[in-house]
């Protein structure tokens, strides 16, 4: 009696029909409702990252590229799930792909993997935690997200002709934002004193600068919304 174990090799997949039971169809209603799923799910993010976007220039070609990227990862996905021999070669294909597009905000990024994972979740079938997993995501980056709106910081660069003038506009200053932080202070010879101050209004009303404008010995007042890179 031979007892040696039984050797499996990828020939034997094909011998024993291993591939006929490894494919899975879909009907035509199970492709529309996982799409139509994969296509609100991918609209919701559309619009919470318009809501929430508060960087320099925002880009509706991305926001459709993401909407666009979750619905494409559910076909992935789909084809995937459906045949082990698709899935190995879409691994070996997509393993090749580099996306070598710059990400200049980081939440950009967070965007993104939602985008892909709620295809992927919604490709695999997990509805109910794919339409519970993006509420709740997008639920937080809007809360957050406000309330890192409400605190944007504003730089305010003042050019004034002696230090009596620096004094007065510092006191008004005071008066009108919630707090204020002096970052570089220049001071030129027969040029007067340059200040650059960040602030953070106490609403959005900037008719304040109109009367520190109007402060005897200053010269010139500018008012700049600040991001943490560039200027605006």
């Amino acid at each position: 009696m031979n007892n040696s174990p039984q050797t499996f090799n990828f020939s034997d997949i094909f011998k024993n029909n291993f591939l006929k039971n490894a494919v899975t169809d879909f009907s035509v209603v199970d492709i529309s409702l996982t799409l139509l799923i994969s296509f609100f799910i991918g609209l919701f993010i559309y619009a919470v990252y318009k809501k929430t976007f508060n960087g320099v220039m925002y880009s509706r070609n991305f926001n459709i590229s993401l909407l666009a990227m979750s619905m494409i990862t559910t076909l992935i996905i789909m084809g995937v799930t459906s045949n082990i021999v698709l899935s190995l070669g879409m691994v070996g294909a997509l393993s090749i792909v580099r996306f070598r597009t710059a990400v200049k905000d980081p939440i950009d990024i967070v965007f993104l993997f939602w985008a892909i994972a709620g295809g992927i979740v919604t490709g695999a079938g997990l509805y109910l935690l794919a339409i519970v997993g993006s509420l709740v995501v997008g639920l937080m980056l809007i809360v957050f997200t406000r309330k890192t709106m409400s605190e944007i910081p504003y730089m305010i660069v003042v050019n004034c002709t002696n230090s009596v003038a620096e004094e007065s506009l510092l006191e008004k200053l005071r008066q009108h934002v919630k707090r204020m932080n002096i970052k570089t202070k220049a001071v030129r010879a027969n040029q007067g004193i340059e200040l650059t101050v960040e602030v953070r209004l106490n609403n959005e009303n900037t008719s304040f600068v109109h009367e520190l404008s109007a402060i005897e010995g200053v010269n010139d007042v500018v008012l700049v919304s600040y991001n943490g890179e560039l200027a605006v």
